[in-house]
């Protein structure tokens, strides 16, 4: 099979349908598309995202982090807390350790999270090292955001960049081949691009403005993104790829892999539907948080309209583009 998130037929198939006990207190549970699970409490939801980090190596801590907590802000919750699992490979070592943990203790500290617990063990059975964390949050459950909101008319706003997370994870493991193509400020621009991926920001001002769904953008960037949103919300969507921005540094590396920058992880760039779109966008913008229009929620037809005006069809998410890099 091919490397990156299983394809939604077969997640459906092999896993979804394996799963057949329920809770009445689930309110959330595992659906394609959707970033969290959510536990009701009372008038409060518990809500918790897992995720593993497994296609980077410098900066893994940082991400392992950031990637769990986004999930939680997709729903406009501020995360609170982190369960942190290391599988460490046979012959890592005691520095990889303490580097993975020391990233993750300064971004948890910078999130305003704590690291809760966890588990870390060395095995055969990983030949790098494999990050899971899971993040919890509350919210009151009237006030929760899912993925599958979204409706007709809706506006369709993006945070950031395509390819965000995909450019930093490619320009600090490849910058020896990337040199060719960019030069030292450029690669040193597409590293530091880490620095934007928490969206827990935007996703908190998302909840208080009132969007009406959110998708924390991944493995199969912006428009596997667009398309669980679509998916989930049993709506259509319009897509103009000359609205989505991309940064230089990400188009350059993009060519030289021969890669899509709109089908690449985008972790630090959040997706979200809602009314008067131009306002929120310059809410977002007021926050000193980039954001863009980039499409319109529609009755049926899933299509992305091309620099040139062609209307294509907008596939499902498949194999990311990063595991034809790294």
């Amino acid at each position: 099979m091919e490397q990156g998130k299983l394809p939604t037929e077969l997640l459906r198939k092999l896993v979804f349908d394996n799963i057949t006990g329920k809770n009445p207190n689930v309110i959330v549970g595992p659906e394609v598309g959707e970033d969290c699970a959510a536990v009701r409490f009372g008038e409060y939801a518990c809500v918790l995202s897992t995720d593993p980090i497994t296609g980077a190596e410098a900066g893994a801590g940082t991400l392992a982090i950031h990637i769990s907590c986004n999930d939680i802000a997709s729903c406009g919750v501020e995360p609170i807390g982190i369960l942190l699992t290391l599988l460490v490979p046979v012959d890592g070592s005691e520095e990889d350790i303490d580097r993975v943990m020391r990233e993750a203790g300064v971004a948890a500290e910078e999130l305003g999270v704590e690291i809760m617990g966890g588990h870390t063990e060395i095995t055969s059975a990983v030949n790098k090292m494999v990050i899971s964390t899971t993040a919890i949050g509350k919210i009151e459950i009237d006030r929760m955001i899912t993925t599958k909101g979204a409706q007709i008319g809706d506006d369709v706003v993006m945070t950031k960049w395509a390819g965000l997370e995909g450019t930093s994870i490619i320009a600090s493991d490849l910058s020896h081949e990337l040199s060719n193509v960019l030069s030292e400020e450029e690669i040193l621009s597409a590293k530091s691009l880490i620095k934007y991926i928490s969206v827990v920001p935007e996703g908190v001002l998302a909840g208080k403005f009132g969007v009406n769904s959110m998708h924390d953008v991944t493995e199969g960037g912006i428009l596997g993104a667009v398309w669980e949103i679509a998916e989930r919300s049993d709506t259509g969507v319009e897509i103009y790829l000359n609205k989505i921005p991309v940064l230089n540094e990400t188009k350059k590396i993009c060519d030289y892999y021969n890669i899509d920058p709109y089908r690449l992880i985008s972790s630090g760039s959040m997706l979200m539907t809602c009314k008067e779109g131009d306002k929120f966008v310059g809410l977002l913008n007021s926050k000193g948080i980039e954001a863009a229009i980039i499409g319109k929620v529609v009755e049926e037809e899933r299509i992305i309209i091309s620099k040139g005006g062609e209307k294509m069809k907008l596939d499902p998410p498949g194999a990311d583009e990063l595991f034809k890099v790294v």
